[in-house]
C-alpha cells in the first residue's frame, strides 16, 4: 500500500517558484514553511482520525473494522515518511555544514 499523497500539493506551482522566477515582480503566495506546516498539520490529523478511529473500534462504536486497519495504516506510513523525510533533511544539512570551503 502506498501513501496518499494531497495531489493539490504535487501540482501547484506557486510553492516552486524559487524568488519569483516565472512571474516578474510578484512573490510566492506561500513559501516552503507555510508548506511545511500544512503538511505537518495534515499528518496530525491523519494521527487524530486513526486514534479516534481507534477508539470508536475500542468501545463497539465502529461498523467498519477495515475502515479503522485502513485509517490506522494511513496515519503509521505517513508518520514513517515523515520520519524518513525528517532524517533525509538532517543528513543533507550535515553534509553542508562539513564541506570545507
Amino acid at each position: 500500500m502506498t501513501p496518499v499523497i494531497d495531489p493539490s500539493f504535487v501540482t501547484s506551482g506557486a510553492e516552486w517558484q524559487i524568488g519569483g522566477a516565472g512571474q516578474a515582480g510578484s512573490a510566492p503566495a506561500s513559501g516552503f514553511g507555510n508548506v511545511l506546516s500544512g503538511q505537518i498539520s495534515k499528518l496530525a490529523d491523519l494521527q487524530t482520525q486513526a486514534a479516534d478511529a481507534s477508539q470508536q473500534l475500542a468501545t463497539g462504536q465502529a461498523t467498519d473494522p477495515t475502515a479503522v486497519v485502513m485509517a490506522v495504516e494511513r496515519a503509521q506510513l505517513a508518520m514513517q515518511l515523515a520520519g524518513q523525510l525528517r532524517t533525509k533533511g538532517v543528513e543533507a544539512l550535515n553534509d553542508i555544514l562539513h564541506t570545507q570551503v
